[in-house]
């Protein structure tokens, strides 16, 4: 009997996780081991550095580019105010003469006399890392970031848009398998992550946004709908950092595919609870999945650590969903793994295992192409 390991989508009550929370470089960490912080905790700051904007100083002036210092009001490091002359030249008739002025509020970066431009950047920006989850700080690495741990209740999609959000679950569909329409998104969600049940269109997101709701969870999307709200193909490349007004989870895959039981009754078990979410997907190398994170009681004991539990080989019985067409986003259950290599249908030659679907229908289909469903 052949056996695989195959990572997949967790679906799970009770857990304890690692969330890692890095500044993009470094700055000051403001926890420390054993401190209990919210969502909105800020536990690290940074400044990021501000844009840089080039003056031509030596056409502006029409002069040689190893003379552009005598003709520089400012010296690398003053600061500038946006309008205010940092270079001027020296003309016989006053009458002539040429002032530059910045362009932005700022400082002088660099003046180069090989090329005769200056550099001018603008202030940094501040940057404030929240916690994102409430936990209890694990780990803290020195100017970068720390480590939470969090109780949770856990549950991932399998493709998402939008970045981290947090506010309380409300529970807008009946059943697993019903839409979620534009009529039941009202005023009182502002705020709120919405689970729908199988499926949603653009102009049901764009409602949403309109009313303030932060996040929608449902079982599928078009494709056709995506690329409407985003205005451009996505392509492959790691999403979560798109500015669409709300954060989209799709739990199945994509078109009208019925939300998992099992998800659908663990989120609506946590109605009017606060969760966290965050739609960074990538399905590549490095995986990344959407979440629902919705925090427990602060003890931890008892609890499966994330990580901690090795996931054994698959085996008939196991529940899969497929993530490569003709079947991608479908539940179903391995009925047998044949060890012998088989050839697909790009001519290579691949282990494969036979996927019962809910109406009793098979398909031999890759490993490769399948992931577990984890409890």
């Amino acid at each position: 009997m052949g056996h695989a390991y195959t990572p997949g989508l967790r679906v799970t009550e009770e857990t304890v996780i690692h969330k890692k929370r890095i500044l993009p470089i470094q700055g000051d960490v403001l926890v420390k081991v054993g401190d209990r912080v919210q969502s909105k905790t800020v536990i690290a700051r940074t400044e990021l550095p501000g844009k840089v904007h080039t003056v031509n100083v030596v056409n502006l002036l029409s002069i040689d580019a190893n003379e552009v210092r005598q003709f520089m009001m400012k010296k690398e490091g003053d600061a500038v105010r946006k309008d205010e002359p940092i270079a001027e030249n020296r003309p016989l008739i006053k009458w002539f003469k040429t002032t530059v002025n910045s362009p932005i509020n700022g400082k002088v970066e660099n003046v180069s006399e090989v090329t005769g431009q200056v550099l001018l950047r603008e202030p940094p920006r501040p940057l404030e890392m929240l916690a994102y989850i409430d936990g209890t700080v694990s780990e803290v690495h020195a100017r970068e970031g720390c480590v939470v741990e969090s109780r949770c209740a856990f549950v991932q999609g399998i493709f998402g848009i939008g970045g981290e959000v947090n506010g309380p679950i409300e529970i807008v569909a009946k059943s697993p398998d019903e839409e979620l329409t534009a009529d039941k998104i009202r005023p009182e969600h502002k705020g709120k992550i919405l689970v729908g049940g199988s499926y949603t269109t653009s102009a049901v997101v764009k409602r949403a946004v309109e009313v303030g709701v932060l996040g929608i969870v449902v079982g599928g999307f078009d494709d056709k709908d995506l690329r409407e709200i985003l205005g451009y193909d996505l392509g492959v490349a790691i999403t979560g950092t798109e500015k669409i007004g709300v954060t989209l989870i799709q739990t199945e895959g994509f078109g009208r595919i019925a939300m998992a039981k099992r998800t659908f009754d663990l989120l609506c078990a946590k109605k009017g609870r606060a969760a966290s979410m965050s739609g960074a997907t990538q399905i590549r190398a490095g995986v990344i999945r959407p979440e629902i994170i919705i925090p427990l009681a602060a003890d931890a004991k008892g609890a499966e650590r994330d990580g901690g539990k090795e996931r054994g080989g698959m085996k008939p019985g196991d529940v899969i969903r497929i993530i490569r067409e003709p079947h991608f986003g479908k539940l179903a259950k391995v009925k047998d793994l044949p060890s012998e290599l088989r050839t697909i249908g790009t001519e290579s030659h691949a282990r494969v295992l036979v996927a019962e679907f809910a109406d009793g229908t098979t398909d031999v289909i890759p490993r490769a192409n399948v992931e577990g469903i984890e409890d």
